[in-house]
């Protein structure tokens, strides 16, 4: 058996925690606003949150299980480092996930754009060789993270890739939310 191309299990409970989100998102659709999530221990929530318990699938009670718990009226979303400035997170939060979507463009297709903000999004926006992708941010506070990205022209969540290092500064902005208020 060629065990290169038998897929592992995902099993480690961010990740877990992660592709779910991500897939919740995804069935959004496109063209979505920023969407911030508390990842806090299912168990925590089975222990506070009566009924939580209902809408559990089994792999949701196995030790360690992290829960996304979506976050509304996000502060000034539209500033995605300002925002992650503002956020404090309750003690019962062990983690975080972020969904953002974003235009990538070749390296070259970034020089001689206009100094206007909205006029260089324009002309990234129209730029033929723009792919548009979501990505999907998920960290703990003790530092471990994991990337999640999907791109509009291959929307499966076959295709979706995943690794820790695919969009490391958001995965800083979102730890540092977690560091104490001095």
């Amino acid at each position: 058996m060629n065990t290169a191309s038998t897929p592992r299990p995902v099993t480690d409970p961010l990740s877990v925690v992660a592709i779910e989100t991500e897939r919740h998102v995804a069935a959004g659709g496109w063209d979505q606003p920023v969407r911030l999530f508390a990842l806090v221990p299912t168990a925590h929530l089975l222990e506070h949150e009566p009924g939580f318990l209902d809408n559990l699938r089994p792999h949701d009670t196995t030790p360690g299980a992290l829960t996304a718990v979506e976050q509304e009226d996000l502060p000034d979303p539209h500033h995605l480092e300002r925002m992650l400035g503002q956020l404090m997170w309750p003690e019962a939060v062990v983690g975080a996930a972020l969904a953002v979507e974003r235009i990538i463009v070749p390296p070259d297709a970034e020089r001689d754009l206009p100094t206007d903000p909205d006029a260089a999004l324009a002309t990234l926006a129209e730029h033929p060789d723009r792919k548009d992708v979501r990505l999907l941010v998920a960290v703990l506070k003790d530092g471990t993270s994991t990337c999640l990205l999907r791109q509009r022209d291959h929307d499966r969540d076959d295709r979706v890739a995943a690794g820790p290092d695919i969009a490391p500064g958001l995965v800083q902005g979102l730890l540092a939310t977690f560091d104490p208020v001095e």
